[in-house]
């Protein structure tokens, strides 16, 4: 039984929840507007200001889309209320970080700057801080598109386990190696 699928979702007063008969859920908050196609054999239900995902049988097809799609409009909900934040930082001699609009410009020791283009759906900062590393800040309603954007900029120059430079995020901890010993 899926635990994860059975439990109810809560939404916030300002927040708007629809369901049209193609499953098409539609979430709309104060941040904004999410839309979710949910699986055609699960049935959404909206209840006193709860969201309900139930399922038809219990295969394991069933189950694994039940929990994942009660999951996504979870974090749809979230998302239009609140919203989603991940934050990276830059650890490394000369490394920096600009952000001028949606254009995200890295200078993470290779030859030439990195310049990485992100999505209207997320807003980035950056700061730097004397005696601590470059900050990247961005934010967003989609937690996916969010999640997705953060490791592509990890990937640029993820943390290598000697000395620990690279991008990482601000909560991640690196484990480093011991040096070969002569």
């Amino acid at each position: 039984m899926s635990r994860i699928g059975n439990k109810s979702i809560p939404f916030p007063a300002g927040t708007t929840v629809n369901v049209d008969s193609n499953n098409l859920v539609t979430v709309k908050g104060p941040k904004g507007e999410l839309k979710q196609q949910v699986h055609p054999d699960l049935k959404v239900a909206i209840e006193d200001g709860v969201v309900t995902v139930t399922r038809p049988t219990d295969q394991k097809r069933h189950k694994a889309a039940h929990g994942l799609y009660r999951t996504l409009v979870n974090n749809m909900i979230v998302g239009v209320a609140d919203g989603y934040k991940k934050e990276l930082e830059l650890v490394g001699v000369g490394y920096k970080a600009e952000a001028d609009g949606q254009v995200l410009e890295l200078n993470v020791g290779y030859s030439h700057l990195v310049l990485v283009v992100l999505p209207d759906e997320i807003k980035v900062s950056t700061e730097t801080l004397k005696g601590k590393p470059p900050r990247i800040t961005m934010e967003s309603i989609d937690k996916q598109m969010l999640g997705h954007f953060a490791s592509k900029i990890r990937e640029l120059r993820p943390p290598e386990p000697y000395k620990g430079k690279g991008i990482r995020y601000v909560d991640e901890r690196i484990t480093i190696k011991e040096t070969k010993k002569k």
